[in-house]
This record gives structure tokens, sequence and C-alpha cells, in this order.
């Protein structure tokens, strides 16, 4: 059994379905035949440094990042020493531009996980240099129940969706119990049209504050 602390209750009944055990045994053989990223040690991170009791928000990506030493579990994040990727560059610009903070020298964002927020692709796993090479292996039907089941389990989280793979899972949020954050991709090909200036950072914090929750301290400098 993965342990995964807190999550191990809330996402018992995917890994007890024969849909997981299906993604399994094609990781078994994808691991064995290819480079896969990310490490199969860090494919859970995202679970493991956000508990589903501290979860504020939940940041959709797509796909694990394809190149060496790049993804490690937690979407639009990259290893500490790595270039960021474009996407990253132009969320770093962003929150910058939103709420203030300088640039950071690091892209990666463990810090942003362990203040609540779970930094989840709906793909979990990527052959390398084959993006998307995993999208049809059942991950999407494993990622979708999670995000259910935090509507249905948790209130007043803040979904942030960038794009429009993102956006398409709009049905699975009870916009009743839960905040919605949408705008474009933050990839160059569409950060001009909508992107920048959406602020998501600053109104991700307001509407905590409106529900009593502590904001999150985005600042990746400290």
């Amino acid at each position: 059994m993965i342990d995964l602390g807190d999550w191990n209750d809330v996402l018992a009944p995917l890994f007890a379905d024969e849909r997981y055990q299906k993604i399994r045994r094609f990781l078994i053989d994808e691991y064995n035949a290819y480079t896969v990223y990310p490490d199969m040690y860090d494919l859970y991170n995202c679970f493991r440094f956000t508990p589903f009791e501290k979860l504020k928000v939940v940041l959709l990506g797509q796909d694990p990042y394809h190149g060496p030493k790049q993804a490690h579990g937690l979407c639009f994040s990259v290893q500490d020493g790595v270039p960021n990727p474009p996407s990253l560059e132009n969320i770093f610009k962003e929150l910058k531009s939103d709420i203030g903070c300088e640039l950071p020298k690091s892209g990666n964002l463990t810090k942003w996980a362990k203040e609540g927020v779970l930094l989840l692709n709906t793909s979990l796993t990527v052959r390398e240099h084959q993006a998307n090479s995993h999208s049809k292996c059942g991950w999407a039907w494993f990622t979708d129940s999670v995000i259910s089941l935090i509507s249905e389990k948790k209130e007043n989280v803040v979904f942030i969706l960038w794009g429009g793979n993102a956006r398409s899972k709009k049905p699975l949020i009870d916009k009743k119990k839960h905040c919605i954050i949408e705008s474009v991709h933050p990839s160059p090909l569409s950060a001009y049209n909508g992107f920048f200036g959406s602020k998501p950072f600053s109104k991700t914090n307001e509407y905590l504050r409106s529900v009593g929750l502590e904001p999150i301290d985005w600042d990746l400098t400290k």
C-alpha cells in the first residue's frame, strides 16, 4: 500500500478499483521498457506534500514535463537547478505583477504544495520526449475522480484552471461549495490572450480570507 498520509482513506476506493490496477500494470511495463517521468518514487508527491486536511487550493496541470530532471510529481514545478520552462516563467511574471513577489531563482514549487496547494496534473506520468503519451492509460479517470472527491468531501477550495484541458473539469466541481478561478493557459502561445493580468494569486487569497481561511504565502524567495 502506498503511504500517502490522510489521502489513503480518501483514495482507497480508487486504488481498489480495477481501472487503477490496469494503470499500475501499464506503468510497470512502461517504466521497465522506457524512460518515464517523473521518477516512480515521485509519482504521488502532490498528495504527499499537501495533506488532504490542509488542502485549500487545487492548481490543475495537464502533463508532466517530459525532459530529463524536470518533473517531480508537482504540476508546473521543476527540480532545483533545472531551467524554468516557458509556462513557468510566465506564471512567475504574473505572480510578480499580481502580488509583487520577486522572481524566484528556482522553479521548484514544493513550498506552494506545503502551503496547501495541490499541484495536480491530469496525467501523472509521461514517456521521455513524448508529450501526452500516457494520457490514454487511465489517468483521466483517476484524476477526474480525485477532483470529484475533493469537491464532495471538502468545502471552500479554490480550483485554479488554466487552459482548455483544465477548464473542461468544471463539471466535476460543485460551484456552490467552491471557488473556480480560470483563464487561458500560461504557455507562450496563449499567455497574452488573457493569462497576464488575470490575477489568480490575489483572487485566491481574497476568497480564502472571505471564508475565514489563512491565505497562501505565494512568495518562493523566502
